[in-house]
């Protein structure tokens, strides 16, 4: 019956004696109880070994006397029964869960006598000297000095001991590391000594609560984070799962240290097994629908130092569902959810209007909302029907009055909405399987309502059949398209850019300045008693999330006829579709050929290869029937090579400069080459010549790319041109037009471009690393990403234009998130990748080596090698199906390679 929610908050549990507690010694009516003395830094408890009698806990503070019998006495064999007696006289005590049920404290005020005789009288002094020292630490009027003399008793028993290397699973294991740490769970924390060996995990409590030993097989580990505790950067959480909410231990370290040793030698242990994801990484995987908002979520919290070890920093969801009066939830109207753009304190404009008028008024440090919306009070609140023993810790003993508790969905939410210092929003917990946390099943006698009513099941909203029911459907809500298209609205106020600085105060969204990460440092408060007074506070008021994303964060990615049918309760007839049944049929085949390819790169198979230039392989393109193949070199030559006949049918040059790269015009008439000489040449197919010449740079033409009737030239002159070109007509000799559009100017050269599929943004990149997203329209930039001491290779859009995936001499594949110039993904290689294409989800790449790479992007690691160029890759195709490629090298050779399924 004995929990560690015994204690007072900040109170340690030191050791435990086998004992009897005497009641009215002496006299006629003596009482004898068997049980287990347990003495902690601030109380004296005791707890029966009968469920029957309630555990009796004694403050030291309320203590008169703690003495043994005399000494003359205790040794004098004819005095019976008092041989390791400890009396202690007070004038308050506490009796707990009497008949084993959990309800308020029982407090018996006025003086009254104990005595507890222990087993082993042997001991007796140790523990009354062990009391009088307690007691003169609880005896101190300031809580600093309390607090002080507590941790010099705590630590100095944490150096009397050590781990018992005998607790060591196996006798070959090598110690790594020993040191003094402490277990945290919800509202307690336990001291002991932490072991780290070549194979385990240990600690070790001083007190053997709630057992000898905690052991965690490091081969287990799949997650471990660093966390800020009491806000100080001393925690550890480890975590033996990949998507469970609580962790298998949360140690605190006595300085940063420790800590930082620990985690070091478990990260490396563990980073042969599993790759470390960070925040951007997770939103990749969600923007691409390969976890869920839930997983996000609970991945974000993580990352942002929330955990459900610690009730002032417990992760945070937001309110999904503004409807509890309807009788049928529609998921398909904006109306029925709550307006994710702003905080609690803002969704309602009449109350808002008086925070604002208030804020304005305020002098510095200012702040909107006079509560925060997570804290240890808020969370007891929605759990206290699973985790009374928690709320009756963290409220000396008592609930909250029945009318302030969890009664009803409908009137907490008018309360967040209408309240006056309620800005709370939601646990993980209602988003998930367990309904237990809405039901009374413990039975608690949770007080009467003023209407007379007993406070026992949560009131669910009309649309919900059950508490199961209400969760199955609040899942459904949080998973929904209204939602996946405007959380990252939430995440911007919560853990990115609005939760600080001007943009908070524009999003309404200012709480205390002691809430914030970095708001105080504790080091820097020399005075013990207002740094208790100041951490308690802190605790107590809640704290916010570590700021993760500094810039807006991207919204996820939505594919249109997936989320039709998800969403919608009807399904869109013929006639309203947009999309003809046989076009539409086509699409899906096309998409679904396309994916398959992808799903099966690994299984690419050389099918022929030739030699072809003199020198490195610069392009490659492909006429529309895929009959012959135009390619550029550093050898100056354009050479067109036939895969029926086997042969090299044509061989251009144009001057004798390096070509860079190539393109087939739309009909398959003319092949468009880029020269290091400035130039652009334009070769007619049909006529075998030179058809016109574009002089358009001041230095090396990079790269060029066409669409729609435009030409798109990137060069070394810092320029990216955009020319509109109308085309000649080889029989009259007439030239093409060009007429120059747009020049966009970069700092220096520009060694790589890209478009995304309507042909409105472009991509560029320099060869000191910058990557610039433009719009075409209007040719401004619209985000910059720097990534220093870099040539970008190569840079591609993903099919769906969300993404754009670029690679340099630093070997690092960058994803940006197109929409908000985010940096949002980076893989490392082993060696420069020079040219790559990919779907979203995987890459295949060119290597410095001559090897062909498939990646699992969002895994982070190369799945497949596949032995190809004896030279690096320098250029790659593939066709629209993406079940053909054909790759050209240093090697001077081009090899083409075809999907086996």
């Amino acid at each position: 019956r004995f929990s560690l929610l015994l204690l007072n908050l900040e109170e340690y549990y030191f050791e435990q004696h086998t004992a009897n507690h005497i009641i009215n010694k002496g006299c006629r009516d003596e009482r004898k109880f068997r049980g287990s003395l347990k003495i902690c830094s601030k109380s004296i408890i005791f707890e029966p070994d009968d469920n029957i009698q309630p555990i009796i806990k004694i403050p030291l503070r309320d203590c008169i006397s703690i003495k043994a019998p005399e000494d003359n006495e205790a040794n004098n064999p004819f005095t019976r029964d008092t041989s390791g007696g400890i009396s202690v006289v007070c004038n308050q005590v506490f009796l707990i869960k009497e008949r084993n049920i959990i309800a308020p404290y029982k407090t018996v005020r006025g003086r009254t006598e104990h005595l507890f005789q222990l087993d082993v009288a042997g001991k007796l002094g140790d523990v009354v000297q062990t009391l009088h020292q307690l007691y003169r630490a609880s005896c101190l009027d300031k809580m600093g000095d309390q607090a002080a003399m507590i941790t010099a008793i705590l630590q100095s028993r944490l150096a009397r001991t050590s781990f018992d290397k005998n607790r060591f699973q196996s006798i070959s294991e090598t110690l790594h590391m020993e040191c003094k740490a402490e277990m945290v769970t919800p509202l307690v924390t336990n001291p002991g000594h932490v072991c780290v060996t070549d194979a385990n995990l240990y600690f070790q409590p001083l007190n053997g609560y709630p057992k000898p030993v905690v052991q965690i097989t490091l081969q287990n580990v799949r997650r471990i984070y660093k966390r800020r505790h009491g806000l100080m950067p001393l925690g550890l959480e480890v975590f033996c799962t990949e998507n469970d909410l609580c962790s298998d231990i949360y140690l605190k370290f006595y300085n940063y240290q420790d800590r930082d040793e620990l985690y070091f030698l478990i990260a490396t242990y563990i980073e042969n097994h599993i790759t470390e994801h960070t925040a951007e990484s997770y939103m990749l995987q969600w923007q691409r629908g390969h976890i869920s908002n839930y997983q996000y979520l609970l991945h974000l919290n993580n990352l942002a130092d929330r955990s459900c070890n610690d009730l002032s920093q417990y992760p945070v969801f937001p309110w999904i569902i503004a409807d509890y009066s309807s009788s049928v939830l529609d998921l398909t109207k904006p109306e029925t959810f709550r307006d994710l753009s702003k905080p609690i304190g803002a969704l309602n404009k009449e109350r808002l209007d008086r925070l604002v008028t208030r804020y304005q008024e305020m002098p510095e440090p200012k702040f909107m909302y006079g509560s925060h919306y997570s804290s240890p009070g808020y969370v007891l609140f929605y759990l206290v029907r699973v985790a009374p023993e928690y709320m009756l810790c963290l409220q000396n003993g008592k609930f909250d009055h029945a009318d302030r508790m969890f009664n009803s969905l409908a009137e907490t939410w008018k309360n967040c909405l209408d309240g006056a210092t309620d800005f709370k929003e939601l646990i993980p917990e209602f988003y998930e399987n367990d309904s237990s946390f809405l039901v009374n099943s413990l039975k608690l006698d949770l007080g009467k309502r003023q209407g007379g009513k007993m406070v026992e099941d949560v009131e669910l909203p009309p649309w919900a059949s059950g508490p199961d029911d209400f969760l199955q459907k609040s899942q459904e809500a949080l998973e929904s398209q209204y939602v996946s298209e405007h959380l990252h609205e939430w995440i911007d106020i919560i853990f990115g850019y609005k939760q600080k600085g001007s943009e908070a105060i524009a999003a309404h969204n200012v709480f205390h300045p002691l809430t914030y990460e970095g708001g105080v440092d504790l080091n820097s408060i020399m005075d013990p008693n207002e740094k208790v007074a100041l951490l308690t506070q802190i605790l107590e008021f809640g704290q916010t999330p570590k700021q993760l994303f500094t810039i807006p964060h991207p919204r996820r990615i939505i594919p249109k006829l997936k989320s039709l049918s998800r969403t919608s309760s009807h399904s869109v007839s013929i006639t309203e579709s947009p999309v003809s049944p046989n076009e539409e049929s086509f699409e899906d085949l096309t998409e679904e050929s396309i994916t398959l390819a992808w799903n099966n790169i690994a299984k690419l198979k050389l099918d022929e290869q030739y030699k072809i230039h003199k020198e490195a392989i610069t392009g490659i393109a492909v006429t529309w029937n895929g009959s012959s193949v135009f390619t550029t070199s550093q050898d100056s030559t354009l050479k067109m090579f036939s895969k029926e006949s086997k042969t090299i049918q044509r061989s251009v040059s144009f001057s004798n400069m390096a070509l860079s790269s190539c393109l087939i015009l739309p009909g398959d008439t003319t092949v468009i080459s880029s020269s290091w000489d400035n130039h652009i040449y334009f070769y007619s197919i049909a006529f075998g010549r030179q058809q016109d010449i574009l002089m358009g740079h001041d230095d090396a033409v990079s790269k060029i790319c066409w669409r729609d009737g435009r030409l798109y030239s990137a060069s070394w002159d810092s320029t990216v041109k955009v020319w509109h070109c109308v085309p000649g007509e080889t029989l009259s000799n007439k030239k093409h037009h060009f007429e120059l559009l747009a020049e966009l100017e970069h700092d220096v050269s520009v060694n790589t471009i890209d478009l995304n599929a309507a042909n409105t943004i472009l991509a560029s990149g320099t060869k000191e690393g910058t990557i610039s997203v433009w719009d075409v329209t209007t040719a401004t930039v619209l985000h910059q990403t720097e990534c220093l001491n870099m040539l970008f290779c190569c840079c591609f859009f993903c099919t769906d234009s969300r993404h754009l995936l670029s690679v340099g001499e630093d070997c690092c594949f960058k994803v940006i998130d197109v929409q908000t110039g985010m940096l949002i993904s980076s893989v490392t290689a082993d060696e420069p990748q020079r040219c790559f294409k990919w779907d979203g989800n995987t890459i295949l790449s060119g290597s410095q080596s001559g090897e062909l790479l498939i990646w699992d992007l969002l895994g982070g690691k190369v799945i497949e090698r596949i032995k190809g160029h004896t030279g690096a890759v320098t250029s790659m195709w593939m066709n629209e199906q993406c079940n053909s490629v054909i790759t050209g090298g240093e090697d001077k050779q081009i090899m083409f390679w075809k999907l086996q399924y």
